[in-house]
């Protein structure tokens, strides 16, 4: 009981206020759950979880009894979200990895034009649908960016679950807004982890894109390969 009670009111002094331990920590997890993603570990996913864990309390902070700047429900219940959506890509990563993808948890590929469009759509929608129900709430406006980021994240992680390369640009979409909204809301840590993610998610797609040309180059090889090996033999 004292750790818990040392973990929800213990602050770092930052100039003259103060930041959350909470929040720092749970982007630190965050940040290696991402770092992980890129790799394709399947330890990227519980490690996420840890994180998502910790800022929940964070944004649910007035909720739980501790201080907080604003109480951010889109924030909050993506948190919950992560780590439903967590438990499916650990599972499936853990799949691919026992299956034999050369150590890789998935093997990253392209969604069709269907599911980008489908995609796009659920972005909106799912905005338009979650900005009233958040404002209801007494979500921390602009409320639409609060439902952005939540739909934006959803369909981020779905996507990296599924192995989708775009997955990384959607998160690009997601710090856009979200950046902007966590400094006005007054979650600094949050913030400013979101703007390195923005520069961290591009790096992610890249490097994804050129797995991607990898293993598509070394499918296309494999027939040719086994040809010239059949006419060896012959």
């Amino acid at each position: 009981m004292d750790f818990l009670r040392w973990l929800f009111e213990a602050q770092i002094p930052v100039g003259g206020s103060a930041l959350v331990l909470r929040e720092v920590l749970g982007n630190i997890f965050g940040l290696l759950s991402a770092l992980g993603g890129m790799r394709r570990k399947v330890w990227a996913w519980p490690i996420g979880i840890v994180g998502n864990i910790l800022l929940l309390t964070v944004f649910l902070g007035n909720v739980f009894g501790a201080a907080a700047p604003a109480t951010l429900w889109g924030q909050a219940a993506r948190q919950i979200m992560f780590i439903a959506v967590a438990v499916y890509g650990w599972y499936r990563w853990q799949q691919g990895r026992q299956s034999g993808t050369q150590g890789r948890a998935i093997v990253p590929g392209w969604a069709s034009n269907k599911v980008r469009f489908a995609l796009i759509g659920a972005m909106v929608a799912g905005t338009a649908a979650l900005t009233p129900v958040f404002d209801a709430l007494g979500s921390y406006p602009p409320v639409w960016a609060d439902a952005w980021t939540f739909m934006g994240s959803l369909l981020a992680t779905y996507g990296m679950a599924r192995g989708w390369t775009e997955f990384w640009l959607i998160w690009v979409a997601v710090d856009i807004v979200g950046v902007p909204l966590l400094f006005s809301a007054g979650y600094y840590a949050s913030a400013v982890m979101y703007l390195f993610y923005g520069f961290f998610t591009l790096t992610g797609f890249f490097v994804w894109w050129r797995a991607e040309k990898r293993e598509r180059a070394g499918r296309d090889a494999e027939p040719v390969v086994a040809a010239v090996s059949a006419g060896a033999v012959q």
